[in-house]
């Protein structure tokens, strides 16, 4: 059933003198914020007065809608029409084992009222959508994020563009994690790093790659720290920047990002109707005849072995420029695998064709039109990822 919900806070006393807004059980609760100097009083009153709404329930969704009622956010709404299944248990740490065949909104009320009674919920039991977007999210200071599928992810970029909120973005798979703040003033969107929703297959979903349960939570946490930032003026959120870590090796690092003046969302502006993104991401683009060609593999060994002896091989990147920044394979040229159909002509027909992304899966399609196009071509098994364990270790892996 497609219902809203509302779970009303407990009622306060009257707030003490020296604090208005905050009751003395409110004081209680939240007396380490207000040691904190760039908290205080007055940012936990903002936080008090902050409407923040979660998209999805999951397993970002669930650290971040945990730790942001237990920070005091004074109205939290969280979208999601799905229901606990036991695979969830593993991440999302909103649900146990009672909770498996339930509405998740059902169990996340219970639990987050739980831990926040002074929390107002509003639960948006629905698929976000662009019919609904505008009017689910509009009224929030802060979106944030869970989603784990990019249809979504792109509507919500889109929704929050169009209506001047910020949006928390986070995203997890296997054993690497993603955090930024987009949308806020000044600074970049979602689009500004990758322009359009992949075509499907190129990057798989958790289910199919996995996670590591712990991944979620810290970014899920991240995503709630840098709300928090937001809202009380603390610090310096993640605007125009990109965190990305990786718990295998437990490394963090920051990349530098700009808003894009060509960006169809917040550049240009171009983008002025919502757009469901659901067809666009189950249909795969228009390659020609590529489907009926198998190009070649090379590893990262052999290719290595032929740079070496001096082969006359040309290195293709078909990944964004955000993830050439981060590291490449020194003499390729980036064309991000969106820009590729439109470069076919300006690709050298007399040598071969070596094709490199992150873990091998966008290079592929890439081989594929480059074959339908005459070109000989290879693909770099397991992408830049594998080639930075076996080959070339200075070049950083995300």
């Amino acid at each position: 059933m497609n219902a809203e919900k509302t779970v009303p806070a407990a009622a306060d006393p009257a707030p003490p003198q020296d604090a208005p807004g905050l009751s003395s059980s409110e004081l209680a609760r939240y007396g380490r914020h207000l040691s904190l100097t760039e908290i205080g009083a007055a940012g936990q009153a903002r936080l008090k007065a902050a409407r923040v709404l979660l998209v999805g329930a999951g397993g970002l969704g669930s650290p971040a809608a945990m730790y942001l009622a237990a920070a005091g956010v004074g109205t939290l709404g969280l979208v999601d029409f799905d229901t606990v299944e036991r695979s969830n248990l593993q991440r999302q740490i909103l649900f146990g084992e009672g909770d498996v065949g339930r509405r998740k909104l059902d169990a996340a009320s219970e639990r987050l009222a739980g831990i926040n009674p002074h929390v107002r919920l509003q639960m948006h039991d629905k698929r976000l959508s662009a019919q609904n977007a505008e009017q689910i999210v509009a009224g929030y200071d802060v979106v944030v994020d869970g989603t784990d599928n990019f249809a979504t992810r792109y509507l919500v970029n889109d929704v929050c563009v169009h209506l001047g909120i910020p949006n928390v973005y986070g995203s997890v798979l296997r054993f690497e994690g993603q955090a930024s703040v987009f949308a806020a003033p000044g600074g970049p969107c979602y689009r500004c790093l990758f322009r359009e929703p992949p075509p499907p297959g190129l990057v798989p979903s958790c289910a199919e790659a996995g996670v590591m349960g712990v991944l979620p939570g810290i970014v899920g946490s991240i995503q709630a720290a840098e709300t928090i930032k937001l809202i009380t003026g603390a610090g310096q959120p993640m605007v125009g920047r990109l965190l990305l870590l990786d718990v295998l090796t437990m490394a963090f690092r920051s990349i530098e990002i700009r808003r894009d003046p060509q960006c169809p969302a917040c550049g240009t502006r171009e983008i002025t109707v919502l757009r469901d993104y659901d067809e666009y991401c189950d249909g795969r683009p228009a390659t020609g005849d590529a489907g009926s060609v198998a190009p070649a593999e090379i590893t990262p060994g052999d290719l290595a072995d032929r740079l070496g002896r001096g082969d006359p091989v040309m290195l293709l990147d078909v990944r964004e420029d955000v993830e050439w920044r981060i590291g490449h394979i020194s003499g390729a040229r980036l064309v991000p695998l969106r820009s590729l159909p439109s470069a076919l002509g300006t690709l050298p027909v007399e040598r071969e064709i070596v094709v490199y992304c992150h873990h091998g899966t966008r290079s592929r399609a890439a081989t594929e039109l480059l074959a339908a196009n005459g070109y000989r071509v290879s693909n770099l098994v397991g992408g830049i990822d594998r080639w930075s364990r076996e080959v070339d270790p200075s070049i950083p892996r995300y």
